[in-house]
């Protein structure tokens, strides 16, 4: 039963020896993952991966090879929210016309929006449906999941259906982007090209035909010069928006980011998720527990770093301008004011975005972001990165 396992590993990347999958099905018949697909999971991840850049690529071979095992109950989603089960089942989904949605009006302010939703946690007693107050399922309040609302809080609802969510309740995972596709990226690496920087450095191990003709023909006999190795000089700081409305563009950003790891040779990438805030993470299974001061990055990094924005600025106004308006946590300064602050410790910026330009002025988080990085925003298309790598160059 356990062979499709083998053949998706290997169809998505993961290097499996025969040892390596031997190993597995000992442990497997030593009883060391019991009967939980969890702890399967679990030992599966440390006797078949020997390289943490092929984590990602297990894990999608693992959802494809045994998803619907398991299913995570509705207690597990809303848990932290301290709200009954029944609260949130999802009965029906209201469908709206864009007339109807028109109607239907916001808080107002976000500090008005989070001083309703403290209300409704007092003071609600039961489980609502279909209205527009409580926090329940269907309706257009504010609250809950499988409604709609231009500025609501997301509670219990397992992905974004009209994206209008200020704040999602509920803990969401993301994946890393992988720097190992190749599909599509050979026009990307022609346009970052243009930003290479040539400088030699390091050991001369490099031979220098010039400087060995030259040496011979004024000594009088063969003295081979050498030279230290050209290597692309330029440095790069890649920061990504991850999760949410970026699903739609995993694709071209790992092609993006595949192209960049093999262009540059002095590249950090961080993660981010809608705007900058006051902390960013390297691995997006550890974003909770590890995160990098964004403070440090603004320290660690001068001045000739290129940095390099990536995502799609698609967010509640309330998340750029608002201190608690992050969508998954309360931050306590305005998100703006992190993105002002990069601007003015990097000079050379640019922020690519995956949403085709001509949808841009339908979208005002996108215009709020623009205007702070001064028109320095590109559309990722090749186009764009070319002028991107013009504007940095």
């Amino acid at each position: 039963m356990f062979r499709p396992f083998l053949d998706a590993l290997r169809r998505h990347g993961v290097p499996v020896s025969l040892r390596e999958w031997l190993d597995l099905m000992a442990a497997m018949e030593a009883g060391v993952a019991g009967w939980s697909v969890d702890d399967f999971y679990t030992v599966g991840r440390a006797i078949l991966v020997k390289d943490e850049r092929h984590i990602d690529r297990y894990d999608r071979a693992f959802s494809e090879s045994f998803a619907g095992l398991e299913t995570v109950p509705v207690e597990a989603l809303v848990s932290e929210a301290a709200l009954p089960r029944d609260w949130l089942e999802k009965l029906a989904e209201k469908l709206l016309t864009p007339e109807e949605r028109a109607a239907v009006e916001g808080a107002g302010s976000f500090e008005a929006l989070m001083q309703k939703l403290r209300q409704r946690l007092a003071e609600q007693k039961g489980r609502h449906q279909g209205g527009n107050k409580w926090i329940g399922t269907a309706g257009t309040s504010p609250f809950g999941a499988y409604g709609y609302n231009p500025e609501g809080v997301r509670i219990g609802q397992d992905e974004s259906r009209h994206r209008r969510a200020v704040k999602v309740w509920d803990k969401r995972e993301f994946r890393d982007f992988d720097d190992r596709v190749e599909l599509g990226t050979r026009n990307i690496k022609v346009a970052l090209k243009r930003l290479r920087q040539w400088a030699r450095h390091g050991a001369a191990d490099e031979l220098d035909l010039p400087g060995t003709i030259r040496a011979t023909a004024d000594h009088g006999y063969i003295d081979v010069q050498t030279r230290p190795e050209r290597r692309n000089a330029v440095k790069v700081l890649l920061l990504l928006d991850v999760g949410g409305s970026m699903d739609d563009h995993i694709r071209v950003v790992d092609e993006l980011f595949s192209a960049a790891r093999a262009e540059f040779r002095n590249l950090e990438h961080f993660y981010f998720h809608n705007c900058l805030y006051e902390s960013v993470w390297r691995d997006n299974r550890r974003r909770w527990n590890e995160t990098v001061p964004t403070w440090d990055l603004l320290h660690r990094y001068g001045r000739d770093w290129k940095v390099i924005v990536v995502g799609d600025a698609s967010m509640s106004p309330y998340e750029i301008v608002a201190p608690g308006g992050a969508n998954e946590h309360w931050n306590p300064e305005p998100g703006e004011l992190w993105l002002r602050r990069l601007c003015e410790t990097w000079p050379d910026h640019v922020w690519l975005n995956p949403v085709p330009e001509r949808h841009w002025p339908h979208t005002q988080s996108i215009g709020m972001i623009g205007r702070i990085f001064e028109n320095r925003m590109m559309p990722l298309t090749l186009e764009g990165l070319t002028r991107a790598m013009r504007v940095l160059g």
